[in-house]
């Protein structure tokens, strides 16, 4: 072994303790120091080991949840586009209901040999979730990053927006229109960006309207991220007097405004909706949505920065980073009606009928 690493390190123009690090998949060897002793391996006609040989393709994967809410596809392009202008090539791989988990996912792109992986919204963010998952994955000498969702329990570089910050501004546009019951509508409580929504909510209303901590929790709606659980929970909502919901992604958005216009009620004369993501064609909805736009290229590009610093053996600390959401105005949020403190002095009975 050792003739084979010393002529491999001297038509690579490279110390021996270089090739072993190459060979084993260790970091702290430069991409191009790394291509150069595989293509001395070529050249001296040794094989290349196989985990070697597949990544030499350069290519990296990317898990999504799902795509059928636009922030996804949005950050696969963001994401994928910076991985080819730095030469890699992206395999987009995404959850299906009743097909592939994250995990099978993750195992099938570590067998095509990928460079490394960039999990969005992935388990990292389930606090129930085991997180052993990702300490095997490093095992194996994948590096990884992670966007949307903290855990202390990960060593990996961690990209996320500021979901308290979202939440400040959202009750702070609302209560200077003159809202005084505002509500939110999320996902379910297991997963860190909502508890992050949450906790910036409540402590929102608490400062800025006065209420206690249980009066606050109360107007925390969990359901589940799509237009069908934005409707019911926005719904809820409205029925115990909301002027104005929140809303954790836009798809929720919309199922809000749906869930008004079932009562009769007008967005935003009635009640005003805000969502969150600023997905593509939001601007174009019926109002058009005001929302917390989520920093997708800044935040996209970090990630693919962070994993691409992990590849090339000069790792990013193993911390998150964390960008700041802006509030966008636009035209599906109002001042709160005159003359109640709930809306269209709807009735009991009323209220208790269920939207159709």
């Amino acid at each position: 072994m050792t003739a084979r690493l010393a002529d491999i390190a001297a038509q690579a123009g490279v110390s021996e303790a270089t090739v072993s690090r190459v060979l084993n998949g260790k970091p702290g060897v430069s991409p191009a120091t790394r291509e150069s002793v595989l293509a001395a391996l070529d050249l001296l006609g040794y094989e290349r080991p196989m985990r070697l040989r597949q990544r030499s393709a350069g290519l990296v994967g990317l898990i999504t949840p799902e795509l059928e809410n636009p922030i996804f596809p949005a950050f696969a392009q963001v994401i994928g586009q910076a991985l080819t202008r730095q030469g890699y090539t992206p395999v987009l791989a995404t959850q299906t209901p009743g097909g592939s988990t994250e995990d099978e996912l993750t195992e099938m792109l570590v067998d095509r040999g990928v460079a490394g992986i960039i999990f969005v919204s992935g388990l990292h963010a389930d606090t129930t979730a085991d997180m052993q998952r990702y300490e095997q994955l490093r095992g194996k000498g994948v590096p990884f990053v992670m966007v949307n969702g903290f855990s202390p329990k990960v060593r990996a570089p961690f990209v996320s927006p500021d979901d308290r910050a979202a939440m400040r501004l959202a009750v702070t546009h609302l209560v200077s229109l003159g809202h005084e019951h505002v509500g939110l509508a999320l996902g379910p409580a297991r997963f860190v960006p909502v508890q992050r929504k949450t906790e910036g909510f409540t402590t929102s209303l608490q400062e800025q309207l006065g209420l206690s901590r249980s009066q606050a929790e109360s107007m925390v709606q969990h359901s589940l991220y799509t237009l069908e659980g934005g409707q019911a929970a926005a719904g809820s909502l409205i029925d115990r007097g909301c002027t104005a919901v929140i809303c954790a992604s836009d798809m929720m958005a919309l199922g809000a405004i749906r869930a008004a216009r079932q009562r009769g009620l007008a967005v935003p004369g009635d009640v005003s909706v805000i969502g969150f993501d600023d997905s593509p064609l939001i601007a174009f909805t019926d109002p058009p949505l005001t929302t917390i736009r989520q920093p997708v290229t800044a935040m996209g590009q970090a990630a693919v920065r962070a994993l691409l610093e992990e590849i090339g053996g000069t790792p990013a600390p193993h911390s998150e980073f964390v960008f700041l959401p802006e509030l966008v105005v636009r035209g599906s949020t109002a001042s709160a009606p005159q003359g109640r403190g709930s809306v269209s002095g709807r009735t009991e009975g009323d209220r208790d009928r269920p939207g159709g």
